[in-house]
């Protein structure tokens, strides 16, 4: 079953209603009204699912939707999601939720194998209608009161004529056209934002979300604000944003204040003189751990989703932002991070960067820079394995026809 089935060229689709949701404390709801709403079917991608309290919120309300008749359809990742248990799934199974895993590996001594291209979106689709996209996983680890690793992110809830085209690409990748659900989906006008639908896959689609920043930034006369949770952009971004500030161009970084992938955040703490030295403010978040994707340019132009700006996100994974164009939505966008650069970052100077001495320090350095800009097009030259999208066993057909699925 292939996963690189999208083609047409992303563009901008008007009269669509937009609203910024921070955090799980609003993200998690909105999905669960919209799920509770639904009448004919809810489409979930998500990259970590947990059996959490988050996680078996969402399973009652899948359940609940499934036995009312709703057609449910969920994708996970094989590799974020590894550890659901076969009760979680066979409740899911049982009341008729069509649950498959994207590249579903064994473990070997312990280990995840197959740990590159992995499926990164997080959509949830409802009745054709209601979307929601962004960087949160179904994890309580997006609530406040999880404690201080709570992660700091965002997603966006769309309606309007934008949201059946995503439905038809969520539904390629399940190899389902569509077809039998004639009231499923909208045209209709929503409000006046103007939006871009843009994934990015390993086939037609290579470089969609870069190339989506880049034109924003070439295009910015006043501001540039990203925040992003890992930032290690190719040269032609770097090169962009260094322009935009020679334009007179305010440019803003908000990215990690605390570890997490070291080696991905120390490689990226070499970008941190010279792009100081080119009058980029940079900004590190500090308050929990960040793990936004998203970015405002000038008064108009906006992006929120699931695609980090480092090598993984750029050239391996299969990500999904959108692109928004409304001037409500980037005051609002803008206000909150001006409030976390304001209230919860440190701005670095240039005096205050330690400077790397040594002759061992600088080719530790150099090799870790190299290596984490120039391991996706390695990995690309190696063989590469078949990734599968996964349904377990199956079982009788259900009502539409299609066979149910449960884990093995």
């Amino acid at each position: 079953m292939s996963w690189l089935k999208w083609r047409p060229r992303p563009e901008w689709v008007p009269g669509n209603r937009v609203q910024l949701l921070e955090n799980g404390e609003a993200y998690f709801p909105a999905v669960l009204d919209a799920i509770a709403s639904a009448r004919h079917e809810v489409l979930i991608e998500t990259f970590i699912l947990f059996e959490d309290k988050v996680g078996h919120e969402l399973q009652r309300a899948l359940i609940a939707a499934a036995r009312r008749g709703v057609q449910v359809d969920m994708t996970v990742d094989g590799w974020g999601s590894i550890d659901l248990s076969k009760a979680y799934l066979s409740a899911l199974a049982e009341a008729g939720v069509r649950v498959r895993m994207y590249d579903p590996q064994p473990r070997v001594l312990g280990l995840r194998l197959h740990v590159f291209r992995r499926m990164h979106r997080k959509i949830v689709i409802v009745d054709g209608r209601t979307a929601l996209v962004g960087g949160i996983n179904f994890s309580a680890d997006h609530l406040e009161d999880f404690g201080p690793r709570a992660k700091q992110d965002y997603g966006v809830l769309v309606e309007g004529p934008l949201v059946p085209r995503m439905r038809l690409f969520v539904l390629q990748q399940i190899g389902r056209d569509g077809a039998g659900r004639p009231h499923v989906g909208s045209t209709e006008r929503g409000g006046d934002a103007e939006v871009m639908f843009v994934p990015r896959d390993n086939s037609h689609q290579r470089d969609a979300i870069e190339r989506q920043y880049r034109a924003a930034i070439h295009a910015a006369r006043h501001e540039v604000i990203i925040a992003n949770a890992y930032f290690f952009p190719g040269y032609r971004l770097l090169r962009a944003l260094r322009r935009a500030v020679r334009r007179g161009v305010r440019v803003c970084l908000i990215l990690q204040g605390q570890p997490d992938m070291r080696i991905v955040r120390h490689a990226a703490k070499l970008l941190h003189p010279q792009l100081i030295a080119a009058g980029v403010e940079i900004y590190e978040y500090c308050k929990r751990p960040m793990h936004a994707k998203i970015a405002l340019v000038d008064e108009a132009w906006s992006t929120v989703g699931s695609s980090n700006l480092d090598p993984l996100s750029l050239s391996l994974n299969f990500e999904a932002n959108v692109m928004i164009r409304e001037r409500a939505f980037n005051a609002d966008l803008r206000a909150r991070l001006e409030r976390l650069m304001r209230e919860e970052c440190k701005q670095l100077q240039a005096d205050v960067i330690a400077p790397r001495s040594g002759r061992w320090r600088v080719l530790l350095d150099t090799l870790a820079y190299h290596l984490t800009r120039r391991f996706p097009a390695w990995a690309g030259y190696l063989p590469a394995h078949v990734a599968r999208l996964e349904p377990a066993v199956p079982t009788a057909p259900d009502r539409h026809g299609e066979a149910l699925w449960r884990p093995r």
